[in-house]
């Protein structure tokens, strides 16, 4: 396998190309193969998904297009892009912000360095709230805290038409992705996008049928243990939980029952590990009921969720 990414073209590659020469080798197939080998020696846990995302960011197609072409060569251009891509990619860059974009419960969201990028274990908490919302009988009012590039306010606005949906994040270049993900999928005129620490914006007696969130909750310890692809590039901010990885979910829980209407629920996404823990919390507050688990698809613990009466 060579080790120089997608050579550039040299001065007689096009002499070449049309007899079948050195540029026709690179075709699709070609560079996804040695893409392909290429991440996963530099790290990747899934380098052939990986390399067809950055392909077809390449060659400006969807993923599923690339079956077709196999046989194609790239242009100078496109292998041009393809040699950047891949450069940043085995130096763990994510591939979520190489292309910026990441699918989160069928929606694609814009994202930029300073969010985090949505996974797969978050839409636990969005079936759950779902499931809960759909029981009601008027609209809920429902509160986002930490809402990054906005993956749980506009789902759940997507998904239930007359929610009222209000989103927090301290960080302002983050809302600014939220805000623009909302326009893009029609419902920026349905979410309150506030800036602020936690509850900070929202005023003590604007009340909620559901506070989601998904909170920092990895130890500060752990996080220095975490691939490159997260440690180095995702933001710390929406990571570092503190020494027990419940900094910020103490206050989540400490402050909830202030802003929960009767009947309200908190739900939050935990690490497996720290059920036991973060439920200690809730059962600490009088106002909460005994807090309930909800497992993701692995059986793990992965949301919290705390109602008052």
């Amino acid at each position: 396998m060579s080790t120089i990414p997608l050579p550039a073209p040299q001065p007689s590659d096009h002499r070449q190309a049309a007899a079948g020469g050195q540029a026709d080798r690179w075709t699709v197939q070609a560079v996804l193969d040695w893409t392909t080998g290429h991440l996963a020696d530099n790290g990747s846990e899934s380098p052939r998904l990986d390399a067809e995302i950055l392909l077809a960011q390449a060659r400006d197609c969807r993923r599923i297009e690339l079956y077709t072409q196999f046989d194609q060569a790239l242009t100078d251009q496109q292998r041009s892009v393809m040699r950047d891509l891949v450069k940043r990619r085995a130096a763990r860059e994510p591939v979520a912000y190489l292309v910026g974009f990441r699918e989160f419960f069928g929606i694609d969201f814009a994202l930029t360095s300073d969010t985090l990028i949505p996974r797969p274990d978050t839409e636990t908490l969005i079936v759950e709230l779902l499931d809960l919302a759909r029981q009601l009988t008027a609209p809920p009012a429902i509160l986002d805290l930490g809402t990054g590039c906005g993956c749980i306010a506009i789902t759940i606005a997507t998904q239930l038409a007359s929610a009222h949906v209000s989103a927090v994040d301290i960080c302002p270049a983050a809302l600014e992705v939220a805000r623009s993900n909302a326009e893009t999928h029609n419902v920026a005129d349905r979410i309150a996008f506030s800036a602020g620490d936690l509850y900070g914006p929202i005023p003590p007696d604007r009340k909620f049928q559901f506070i989601a969130s998904n909170p920092p909750y990895v130890t500060t310890a752990e996080l220095d243990q975490l691939a490159p692809d997260i440690r180095d590039h995702e933001p710390r901010t929406a990571l570092d939980g503190g020494a027990d990885g419940l900094d910020v979910i103490r206050r989540l829980v400490a402050e909830a029952p202030g802003h929960l209407a009767p009947g309200g629920s908190l739900l939050c996404e935990i690490s497996p590990e720290q059920a036991d823990g973060v439920g200690r919390l809730v059962t600490e507050q009088p106002a909460f009921r005994t807090p309930r688990t909800v497992t993701d698809l692995s059986g793990q613990a992965r949301v919290i969720v705390a109602s008052i009466d």
